[in-house]
C-alpha cells in the first residue's frame, strides 16, 4: 500500500499542474518496484540499487502488460501518457518532491528515445499475419 506522503506528493502535484492521473503517479512507483524486483531476481543488481532510465522503461512497458495486456495502452492514454518522455516527466517531478532520488548524470532526455507506445502496448496483442 501507498504511503501517506506518497499520496500527498502526488496530490500536490496533481493540484499544481494536473497533467497526469494522480494513478499515473502510483504506477510509475509501482513499475519502479517491479523493475528493481526483476532486475535483482535476474541478478542485474542488488538490493535497490540506482538504475537508468532506459532499464526502468523496460520495466514500465513489463508491468503495463502485465497488470493491464491489452489494456495498456487505453489505461495510459487515460491518465494523458502518450510516450516515454510522460514517464520521465513523472519521474523527475517525483525527483523534485523527494519521493525518489537520482545521480547528477540523470536526466529527462534518459526518457526521450525509449519506445513506439503502439509497438509496445498494441502490437503484442495483434493477431500474426503468415
Amino acid at each position: 500500500m501507498q504511503s501517506p506522503e506518497f499520496s500527498e506528493v502526488v496530490d500536490r502535484i496533481c493540484a499544481e499542474n494536473g497533467r497526469f492521473h494522480p494513478n499515473a503517479y502510483l504506477f510509475v512507483r509501482q513499475g519502479l518496484d517491479f523493475t528493481l524486483s526483476q532486475l535483482k531476481e535476474r541478478g542485474e543488481i542488488q538490493s535497490r540499487q540506482h538504475i537508468s532510465g532506459e532499464k526502468l522503461l523496460d520495466g514500465i512497458r513489463a508491468y503495463a502488460l502485465e497488470q493491464f495486456g491489452p489494456m495498456a495502452k487505453a489505461v495510459l492514454d487515460h491518465w494523458n501518457i502518450e510516450s516515454c518522455r510522460d514517464f520521465g516527466v513523472i519521474v523527475f517531478e517525483l525527483v523534485d518532491y523527494g519521493v525518489l532520488g537520482k545521480t547528477d548524470e540523470d536526466n529527462i532526455r534518459d526518457f526521450e528515445n525509449g519506445y513506439d507506445f503502439s509497438d509496445a502496448f498494441e502490437k503484442p496483442f495483434l493477431p500474426r499475419s503468415e
